[in-house]
């Protein structure tokens, strides 16, 4: 049940709703909560190439960056960002 995370990790950024439906096409008949990935590639090629969901707005990324940056000193340190990506 990470069909979520896979497709953000393609750069897609689904509505909830959407998500749902994209698991709908390609879940089987009887949910297992597994995908095979033969009923999984045709359907993502297709919203890849379709450019089915719309990125995330700049404005909410930087928002999303603004909330890390704890300093307000307009950018977060690698530390900080690796910090925050593997212990928070």
């Amino acid at each position: 049940r990470e069909i979520g995370s896979i497709v953000r990790s393609l750069g897609c950024f689904p509505t909830e709703a959407e998500l749902h439906e994209l698991l709908a096409k390609v879940e089987e008949e009887e949910p297992t909560g597994y995908i095979h990935l033969e009923k999984f590639l045709p359907v993502m090629t297709k919203v890849l190439l379709d450019r089915s969901y719309q990125p995330i707005p700049e404005d909410v990324l930087l928002h999303a960056f603004e909330a890390l940056d704890d300093n307000k000193c307009g950018y977060i340190t690698k530390e900080e960002l690796v910090k925050y990506l593997t212990e928070e």
